[in-house]
C-alpha cells in the first residue's frame, strides 16, 4: 500500500506549494480585482461557481444569526464547545506575550503588543466544509483582540456559517479562491481592506496569498496535508492506519508517511490500511493520497529522528514506548502529538492548539497559526534630557553617523546637547 523508501533516499515535500502556472493565474484575478473592484469580484465568483449571478456576496451579523438558530442544537453546542477549547489555548497565548518597560542608557525603552485593526479568514469550502477552519482562525483572531473579523469561503454550508457565528465574526463573505484574497488584500465593494489574511485553502488561494504578502500580512504558504507517524513495535498498525487515512481522506495530493525501525510494521500496516480503506466513504480520494505517501524503514530511532527532521512535516505523531523522550528530540514539525491517546485529529477538532500548521518544510522556520499573527511588536524610546550619560551617546551617535557617510544624521544627534 504505502510505496518503501529507503531512509537516504526520502525527500522533503517540494518547498514551493504553488506552481508557476497557478502564479500567473492568479496575479491576472488579483489584478483584476484590485482595478475593478466588486463587479470583478462578482464575475469571477459566477464564472468559478461561487455564487449566482443575483446572489449576495457578503453576509452580515444577522444572517450568520440566522444560521446558527437554524443549525440543530446539538450542532451548535458542538460548535460552541470547540470554540471554547480554541479560545481558552489561544487566551494562554495571549497572556504569554507582554509588554516590556526596561531601563536603557539616558532613558527607558520598551514594546506594546497591539492588534491589527481588522483580519480576513479564510475557510475552503470545496470538498468537504470545514466549519473547523472558520472556529481556529476567526477566534484566535478575535483573542488577539482583533476588532473587525471577516471570514471569507465559498459556497458556504449551513454548519459554516454558523461557525462563523460563533466565532464572533463580523460578515462572510461567500466567495472563495485568488479573488477572495484579492478582495480582502484591495477591498471590493461592500467588503474592506484587511490587514492579514490567514487561513488555509487550494493552490489558488496559496498563490495569491503569495502574490499579496507585503501589502497586507498573511500566515503561511500551505500545500496539502502532511502526517509523520513514528513509530516503533508497540504501535498498534489499526490505530496507525486510521490516522494516515483520516489525513489521506483530505486531498489525493496529501501525504501519510510511516517512519519505524521495526522491520515486520510497514507489512502490518498495509494490511490495516486495506481493510480500512474497504469501509471507509472516502477511500477514493484517501487511495489516492496514500499511493502519495510512503513508508521508511530505518536502522535504529536515531536515524528515524533524522528522517522525521529532514522531512519537517506538518503533523508529527510519536507512537513509541518512550514517546515523551523522543518527542525531546525531535527538533521540526509543525504540531507534535505525543503519545498513543494524542490522535492528530485531536488537533484537526480544537482541543486547544490551532490546526493551521507549516507544510512542505516550512516547519524549519515557522510555526502554526496563534495570536501573535494578529499582533504587532511595536517598539518605544524616551530619553531623558539632562540625563549624565546622554552626551557619550550623542557622541556615539554621531560619530557612527559619520562613519556611514550621513552627516545630517549626526547633527541631528548633535542637536540634542544641552
Amino acid at each position: 500500500m504505502l510505496p518503501r523508501v529507503r531512509p537516504h533516499a526520502v525527500e522533503a515535500a517540494n518547498i514551493s506549494p504553488v506552481d508557476a502556472p497557478t502564479l500567473a493565474a492568479a496575479k491576472a484575478i488579483l489584478d483584476d480585482v484590485r482595478d475593478h473592484g466588486e463587479p470583478a469580484l462578482r464575475a469571477h465568483a459566477v464564472r468559478l461557481g461561487d455564487v449566482q449571478p443575483d446572489a449576495p456576496l457578503v453576509l452580515g451579523r444577522d444572517d450568520l444569526a440566522a444560521a446558527a438558530r437554524a443549525l440543530p442544537a446539538g450542532d451548535l453546542a458542538l460548535l460552541e464547545r470547540t470554540a471554547s477549547r480554541i479560545r481558552a489555548f489561544a487566551d494562554a497565548q495571549r497572556a504569554a506575550f507582554a509588554d516590556i518597560d526596561v531601563a536603557v542608557p539616558g532613558g527607558r525603552a520598551g514594546h506594546a503588543l497591539s492588534p491589527v485593526d481588522r483580519a480576513g479568514c479564510y475557510a475552503p469550502g470545496g470538498r468537504y466544509p470545514l466549519p473547523s477552519s472558520v472556529l481556529m482562525t476567526a477566534v484566535t483572531a478575535r483573542a488577539a483582540g482583533v476588532s473587525e473579523v471577516w471570514v471569507a469561503s465559498p459556497r458556504p454550508a449551513l454548519v459554516t456559517l454558523a461557525a462563523a457565528w460563533v466565532a464572533g465574526a463580523d460578515a462572510l463573505l461567500t466567495v472563495g479562491g485568488a479573488h477572495a484574497v484579492g478582495a480582502l488584500a484591495y477591498g471590493a465593494g461592500s467588503v474592506p481592506r484587511v490587514d492579514v489574511i490567514v487561513g488555509p485553502g487550494n493552490r489558488w488561494v496559496t498563490a495569491a496569498k503569495q502574490l499579496v504578502a507585503g501589502q497586507v500580512g498573511i500566515d503561511m504558504l500551505a500545500g496539502p496535508s502532511e502526517l509523520v507517524v513514528l513509530a516503533d513495535a508497540s504501535a498498534d498498525p489499526a490505530r496507525i492506519a486510521a490516522d494516515l487515512l483520516g489525513q489521506a481522506e483530505h486531498d489525493p495530493d496529501a501525504r501519510p508517511i510511516l517512519v519505524t525501525w521495526d522491520p515486520s510494521l510497514p507489512g502490518r500496516v498495509d494490511a490495516a490500511l486495506a481493510r480500512a480503506l474497504e469501509t471507509l466513504p472516502t477511500a477514493l480520494v484517501a487511495r489516492q493520497a496514500v499511493a502519495n505517501g510512503f513508508s521508511v524503514l530505518c536502522a535504529d530511532v536515531n536515524e528515524a529522528i533524522a528522517v522525521c527532521d529532514r522531512l519537517a512535516p506538518e503533523h508529527l505523531e510519536v507512537l513509541t514506548v518512550d514517546a515523551e523522550t523522543v518527542s525531546a528530540r525531535l527538533r521540526h514539525y509543525g504540531g507534535l502529538f505525543v503519545g498513543a491517546g494524542s490522535a492528530e485529529v485531536f488537533g484537526d477538532y480544537g482541543v486547544g492548539p490551532n490546526h493551521v500548521l507549516p507544510t512542505g518544510t516550512a516547519a524549519r522556520f515557522s510555526g502554526g497559526l496563534n495570536v501573535l499573527h494578529f499582533l504587532r511588536v511595536r517598539t518605544w524610546l524616551r530619553m531623558d534630557a539632562g540625563s549624565p550619560v546622554l552626551e557619550a551617546l550623542i557622541d556615539d551617535a554621531a560619530a557612527l553617523a559619520r562613519l556611514e557617510g550621513l552627516e545630517a544624521h549626526a547633527r541631528s544627534a548633535e542637536a540634542r546637547r544641552g
